[in-house]
């Protein structure tokens, strides 16, 4: 494996010069600015950590249907799904926990306060604009949760001086799906707006397979029917920018879905989930050389389960699973310092309180974290430094600390050398430390379960031109006290894993082609000395690979996505193996009259059947067709 690790990084660094020829009809943004990676905007090949960014003309060339549809083969990223659109989807990022990966939705923090993890299968792709994904740790920026990265999710906006803008799309395909987006978005010389609706509509799919003998595998329940999906969402945002250079932006987004799945009686099969975010943004110039940001948000997950249209809690008035309503409050005031010529000192203190509302009683509902924050950026010649440390209080498993150390070097051929050391730390969920137990079974949670603490190195090269750029970065990753399910399904702290990987992503432009090609492999494994030493961790896989080609002929478009992954284990003891697969997608557009397309999209064209969570299936061939006004 080390042998092809090396060859593949060798390969993709010499042959990614053949790749620059003339550009093509597709717009390509090499070198995009990002805010994430350092909490300050620089462009992507100023910075020390590998990221990805999506744009807003990427997700319509490549005509996703959610958001785990988009990000399937970016470096690092593997999913799980419980059985189509809108089931219960978790991201492991860089082969870490789904719970470590911190999501922010234009700038607050989100995701389930009892499960801890970000509503994936709720986000509507059609509202997003732009996706930033930072892999590797980033707590000592952002504290708790990040440590297999960040995922920041800016959604559409309007701009300052643009005259009011319609946007439209209507998408209609298999299994009954049908989706739609409608909005309007401007400005005047100082202030910019937009407001948006969509919605999504599907019959789905079975969403388990459960054979005879197997009723008490995978969901534990032979319901052999479609479970359908439906989702309403809308956006709001806006801002004003002063003549001094002041800006206030605001922005609320707000999804509600009802979701039907397999499931009895003991655990219902349909539930009403809603996410809420709200946040605003201050940001001024004091005096020159100190940019000034206030921030403050809130983010809601609101979730009510029911079996066949009864609420839940009727058949069981304190089941845990009734309802529960989690809220995050969030506060940070960020300052950045210049100190001289390519000098800056970024400080700051954020503030996060956690609230749980369920249908029944945790020993703990609550918890607040302060956290207080420091970075270091400088640029002496070819060479580039950033430092940074935290320090967390976090209110029921007290102080922690952070840092991170970066370094690159810059040739004077386009080349960039970076080396990075970071640590990073996640507390135990509610679910994890306080999820109520049923009479007669194994505990679902353990009150005297530690946080999680890491510890990454990592070397990368990368390559900035003109018309193409590429990326290689070599990791590992170890994770202490990491949480993870037994047999029992009781959550328990292994002593120790351990993941390496390797990460290389190339885009460009090759013979009228617009190129995107990402590679990733890794070993998540289990290094704790017990009798899972040595296993895989579950849901991760060690190899994935994705290629994007797409080309304009005049007003036709043409594109195909290769997606492949190896196999990878349900379960901590790696009895449960899930089969790896490859699946391919084409997708076309004709533009026939100006800012008005037409695109057609068919999904795993060999219907190749896989899957990502043990016994749940996932759709097979689908075909849609979409209208759409873009007016840019």
């Amino acid at each position: 494996m080390r042998l092809n690790l090396l060859a593949s990084a060798v390969l993709l660094a010499v042959a990614a010069p053949a790749f620059a020829a003339p550009q093509s009809d597709h717009s390509i943004s090499i070198d995009p600015v990002v805010v994430t990676a350092t909490r300050t905007a620089e462009p992507v090949s100023h910075t020390l950590a590998p990221v990805t960014v999506i744009t807003r003309a990427d997700i319509d060339r490549l005509q996703p249907e959610s958001l785990q549809d988009l990000l399937t083969g970016l470096p690092g990223v593997a999913f799980s799904n419980a059985g189509g659109m809108g089931q219960q989807t978790s991201l492991f990022l860089r082969g870490t926990n789904s719970t470590h990966t911190l999501v922010l939705i234009d700038g607050v923090r989100i995701g389930s306060v009892s499960a801890g993890l970000a509503a994936f299968e709720q986000i509507p792709v059609d509202q997003i604009q732009r996706i930033e994904i930072v892999r590797g740790p980033r707590a000592s920026l952002y504290g708790a949760d990040a440590i297999g990265g960040v995922i920041q999710i800016f959604t559409r906006h309007g701009k300052a001086g643009q005259a009011p803008t319609p946007s439209l799309s209507v998408t209609g395909g298999s299994h009954n799906t049908w989706r739609g987006e409608a909005g309007l978005s401007g400005g005047s010389d100082h202030a910019w707006y937009n407001v948006s609706l969509g919605s999504q509509y599907t019959h789905g799919i079975n969403s388990c397979k459960v054979g005879a003998g197997d009723v008490f595998a995978g969901c534990f329940v032979n319901e052999p029917d479609k479970d359908g999906y439906r989702n309403y969402n809308g956006l709001f945002s806006g801002g004003y920018r002063w003549d001094n250079g002041t800006e206030l932006a605001v922005t609320g987004m707000r999804s509600k879905s009802f979701v039907e799945y397999d499931g009895s009686p003991y655990g219902g099969n349909m539930a009403d989930n809603e996410q809420r975010v709200a946040g605003a943004r201050l940001s001024l110039t004091p005096v020159d050389g100190w940019d000034v940001s206030l921030n403050a948000g809130q983010s809601k997950d609101l979730s009510t389960t029911y079996y066949q249209g009864t609420y839940y809690g009727v058949f069981y008035p304190k089941a845990p699973t009734g309802y529960a309503n989690s809220r995050r409050d969030d506060a940070s005031w960020q300052n950045a310092f210049t100190l001289a010529a390519n000098q800056q000192l970024t400080a700051g203190v954020d503030y996060s309180r956690e609230h749980l509302d369920s249908s029944t009683a945790y020993i703990n509902d609550s918890r607040d974290n302060t956290g207080v924050f420091a970075q270091y950026q400088g640029r002496f010649g070819a060479n580039e430094l950033q430092l940074s440390l935290r320090h967390d209080h976090n209110q029921p498993f007290g102080n922690h600390g952070t840092g991170a150390i970066a370094w690159g070097y810059d040739f004077t051929d386009g080349l960039r050398l970076t080396a990075s050391y970071a640590s990073a730390f996640h507390a135990p969920t509610f679910n994890d430390l306080y999820y109520p137990s049923t009479p007669g079974y194994a505990p679902s949670a353990d009150p005297n379960l530690k946080p999680e603490s890491a510890h990454n190195v990592e070397l990368g090269l990368g390559g900035w031109y003109t018309r193409w750029s590429w990326q290689v970065s070599a990791y590992q990753n170890t994770i202490d006290d990491l949480i993870a399910l037994d047999a029992n399904y009781t959550p328990g702290n292994i002593s120790r894993a351990r993941i390496r990987g390797v990460e290389g992503q190339f885009k460009g432009q090759w013979a009228g082609w617009l190129v995107h090609t990402y590679l990733t492999w890794q070993q998540p494994k289990n290094i704790d000395g017990s009798a899972n030493d040595g296993n895989l961790l579950p849901r991760r896989f060690e190899r994935s690979a994705r290629v994007d080609l797409d080309r304009h002929f005049g007003v036709y478009g043409l594109g195909a996505t290769l997606y492949a992954a190896s196999g990878r284990y349900d379960d901590a003891a790696n009895t449960h193996h899930l089969g790896g697969y490859g699946t391919l997608d084409l997708r076309a557009s004709y533009r026939f009259l100006p800012h008005w397309d037409i695109q057609a999209r068919v999904a795993n064209v060999f219907d190749h059947s896989y899957e990502t969570s043990w016994y749940y299936n996932q759709p097979g061939r689908t075909a849609y067709v979409t209208l759409r006004y873009r007016p840019h």
